[in-house]
């Protein structure tokens, strides 16, 4: 088997100190003892992540050819260490509520979710520093009976099925539709307006994909969401999310002037299903048009998860996902590449040509309830097989059809 950098050892013996050191109780109350009801309400998290993903084939770059969060071959690293401070607000109550969001996140993560202009410069490493969010969110009970919730700051991308929270996504690495074709980070604001106990529209305006203002701006464009989100259909069993965004996303090193206009459509359709209380089903279809690069990907992704026993998750993820021109299936070998290209600076970066990528992955959690001091504990062991589908070589430094991986990571949240 191939090696394990000393760095990533490093990374798995913190994790092992983590597990058994006591550190903190979960949502720990700041302000427990305070007569102030809001102040109770604000509570403290921590979490840790860190995984691997071996490659046989040895790509003489290091790198899984489309894989962010695992990108280095046959090394562990520790992806996430997060703190959050939040006053979460409850949508269910019809009264007007103030609350925010503070996150930080600092690992090898952070390299592809920065804001230019705001995080992306803080560190050159591949271990990096992230304000993962940092948003103040209010319900204002107008309207109608579930009034309207608003999110104003730093904010996560609300689109696609994966997010960069691990505890909230079955699976260490990502999906190409997940890492291409959906926004990672926002500045800006997002509205979730509740017109019906069933029917919810989301909208917002934000300075683009993971850019802020002035010269940290790839252009001088504002881009916006809008979208559906449907739950409890077919007895409470079907939730249905549309989300589309529009708006220029180009650098104008690239395009010049036009950048400001070119414009970039994404599209995302979810469709969550629960069989039973064991069985869960769900598919997303995506489709991205970008003008100025007179590019386009779509793709399909479904997830099963069959929960074995109380403790265990069996989960597979199916996808085939089409890059028009090779423009969008990257791999960045250096650790600032990904934001650098943002701003249309050359970068060495591994590129394919236009391809269409299939990709399977199995895997299982392991989620004890282990109390005390632990909010989440999993363990994710997973194996996938990538491969070209129209005879391209996108994989192993250009080499091979395909490409096969295996690994996985361990969660701990207090």
């Amino acid at each position: 088997m191939s090696r394990i950098t000393a760095k990533g050892t490093v990374c798995l013996v913190l994790l092992g100190v983590a597990l058994s050191t006591p550190m903190a109780w979960a949502e720990i109350s700041l302000f427990g003892a305070s007569s102030d009801e809001w102040l109770r309400g604000i509570v403290f998290q921590a979490q840790l992540d860190g995984g691997i993903m071996a490659n046989p084939a040895r790509p003489t770059n290091g790198i899984n050819f489309g894989d962010f969060l695992g990108d280095h071959a046959n090394q562990a690293q520790l992806n996430q260490v997060t703190v959050k401070i939040e006053r979460a607000i409850d949508p269910a109550k019809q009264t007007y509520q103030i609350g925010f969001t503070l996150q930080g996140l600092y690992g090898s993560d952070a390299r592809y979710y920065h804001l230019l202009g705001v995080s992306d410069r803080l560190i050159d490493a591949r271990y990096q520093l992230l304000p993962e969010q940092v948003h103040v969110d209010a319900h204002l009970p107008w309207l109608t009976k579930g009034g309207l919730d608003m999110r104003a700051g730093i904010l996560q991308s609300p689109m696609g099925v994966e997010t960069l929270d691990p505890t909230q996504r079955p699976f260490y690495t990502l999906a190409y539709t997940s890492q291409y074709s959906a926004p990672f980070e926002h500045l800006g604001a997002m509205f979730d307006w509740h017109l019906t106990s069933m029917f919810d529209v989301t909208f917002g305006v934000d300075t683009g994909n993971q850019t802020s203002w002035g010269r940290a701006d790839n252009n001088n464009a504002a881009a916006g969401y809008f979208g559906v989100n449907v739950t409890g259909l077919l007895g409470g069993k079907l939730n249905i999310i549309e989300l589309s965004r529009v708006g220029p996303e180009d650098a104008r090193r690239s395009l010049g002037k036009r950048a400001n206009t070119a414009e970039r459509f994404w599209n995302d359709l979810s469709l969550y299903y629960t069989v039973n209380e064991r069985l869960s089903l769900t598919g997303e279809f995506n489709y991205l048009h970008d003008d100025g690069l007179r590019a386009e990907t779509y793709s399909f992704v479904s997830f099963l998860a069959y929960k074995i026993s109380p403790t265990l998750t069996f989960n597979y993820r199916g996808e085939i996902y089409r890059d028009n021109t090779g423009l969008f299936v990257s791999s960045f070998l250096s650790d600032r590449a990904y934001m650098q290209a943002y701003l249309g600076e050359s970068v060495p970066v591994e590129t394919a040509p236009p391809t269409t990528y299939g990709a399977l992955t199995l895997g299982l959690t392991y989620h004890p309830d282990l109390g005390g001091v632990f909010r989440v504990f999993e363990m994710r062991p997973e194996v996938r097989f990538d491969r070209s589908l129209n005879g391209t070589h996108p994989f192993n430094t250009n080499r091979n059809t395909g490409m096969f991986t295996f690994g996985g990571d361990m969660v701990v949240g207090f």
